[in-house]
């Protein structure tokens, strides 16, 4: 193992603040540094004018496409020598240009199916995600390539989960926190298998919720372990 990391990784943030924010902390927390100097070197652009994404899939909003893609490629020539976005949604729209990035980009979708068929018990997870996410089928094309299965949410269910997005992006975490709590203990008593969060904003709605740890796949710490592998060649 790398005793620093020689490569510099490019965070693309703003998708929004508080998960990159998110996403960073968890970073420095689990990066195997003993000092200042053998944390990773880290390029941010932070870009919260992005047009939404979940918007941008549901035909409701601008596509945000040409905006990632340009940032992306501003992370390069600012000197990325690997690429992150803690967003699920935007995801959808960098595999159309994924082949295009001269450095490797460290799938979180990718990441987070592999955290979730490690963790989970019967090969299925319930996945809770925006509304973008789910009509992409990003997450069950990707677990199909890895024998792995995610329950679906009912619409109601789906609507409550969508709020708790926005409750998280407007800083109203207790509000998140209870309405995450809820829905989530309904689909346990439907079939209780953990709980895979393909949005970074539901981790930190989780966290507030006061559910068991252990029970949840948080796609933020999928993310940050996949980065930490490459960066510290672990």
């Amino acid at each position: 193992m790398l005793s620093k990391p020689e490569k510099t990784l490019g965070v693309l943030g703003g998708m929004g603040p508080a998960a990159c924010a998110e996403f960073l902390r968890i970073l420095a927390r689990d990066a195997p540094a003993k000092d200042d100097a053998t944390h990773p070197k880290i390029i941010m652009l932070s870009d919260p004018e992005t047009p939404d994404r979940s918007d941008g899939i549901m035909g409701l909003g601008p596509d945000p496409e040409p905006v990632i893609r340009n940032n992306l490629f501003r992370l390069i020539e600012w000197g990325a020598d690997v690429l992150a976005v803690p967003c699920n949604t935007a995801h959808y729209f960098i595999d159309r240009f994924r082949d295009d990035l001269p450095v490797p980009l460290v799938h979180i979708v990718e990441s987070t199916v592999e955290a979730a068929k490690e963790l989970s018990m019967g090969n299925c997870s319930w996945l809770l995600a925006t509304d973008g996410t789910q009509k992409s089928l990003i997450y069950p094309s990707c677990a199909a390539k890895m024998n792995y299965h995610f329950l679906k949410p009912s619409q109601e269910q789906q609507d409550k989960i969508q709020s708790c997005v926005r409750y998280v992006k407007a800083g109203e975490l207790n509000t998140a926190g209870e309405v995450i709590r809820d829905v989530i203990q309904e689909l346990w008593g439907e079939r209780d298998v953990p709980v895979t969060m393909g949005c970074t904003e539901l981790p930190l709605a989780y966290e507030a919720s006061g559910l068991p740890k252990e029970k949840q796949v948080s796609s933020l710490k999928a993310l940050s372990d996949a980065c930490l592998k490459i960066l510290y060649d672990k």
